[in-house]
């Protein structure tokens, strides 16, 4: 089982990629960032990091994607760079006909190092432990990429699989986050569908 884990973003998105071991061990195969400047027009800027990821799942054929999934966030013009580029890997996946599975930064910090709140720092320590590599992966979107494959390896391994929406429900249910997530949705629809 090959994974690609996304760590969505406008400036540099994070794409790493790992391989399922024995058990819970996970491999590294690859990891790189890829980058468009903030000078660039924003269409310019997604057909830039849609073509490497394009370039990626058309080389490396993975089995699944990982993709981080914001759920709260102050910064509104970040959450519209992360959702952009969201749309267009799940384009680009649903085209190649990839499962691709949603992950919150919570949920991958309490997978990789056991504490939801872990500080980027810990998760990029864990990573490179997990997967003995000589130095950290940098920058920290690496990582993070890095640490969304091994979420979803390591899910994987305990029988789950994401639904149709791309939720990876926790054994047993959803996890916290997941269902504030679902039910902040499900809120968010039902008004547009009030306006309608």
């Amino acid at each position: 089982m090959r994974v690609i884990g996304i760590d969505p973003g406008l400036t540099r998105c994070g794409v790493g990629i790992v391989s399922s071991g024995a058990g819970r061990r996970v491999v590294f195969e690859h990891v790189e960032v890829l980058q468009s400047a903030a000078s660039e027009s924003l269409p310019r800027r997604l057909h830039l990091l849609g073509s490497g990821i394009e370039r990626i799942l058309d080389g490396e054929r993975p089995d699944a994607i990982a993709l981080e999934r914001v759920f709260a966030q102050q910064n509104l013009p970040s959450v519209m760079g992360v959702a952009q580029i969201s749309g267009v890997v799940m384009f680009l996946a649903a085209q190649r006909d990839i499962p691709v599975a949603m992950y919150t930064p919570n949920e991958v910090k309490a997978q990789v190092t056991g504490y939801g709140s872990a500080e980027k720092a810990q998760v990029t320590t864990m990573v490179t432990r997990l997967l003995g590599l000589a130095a950290p992966p940098r920058p920290a979107d690496a990582a993070d990429a890095l640490a969304l494959a091994i979420t979803h390896v390591w899910h994987l391994g305990r029988g789950g699989a994401p639904d149709r929406e791309g939720r990876s429900p926790a054994p047993g249910g959803e996890t916290p986050a997941q269902r504030a997530w679902r039910e902040a949705e499900a809120r968010a629809g039902a008004k547009r569908g009030a306006r309608g």
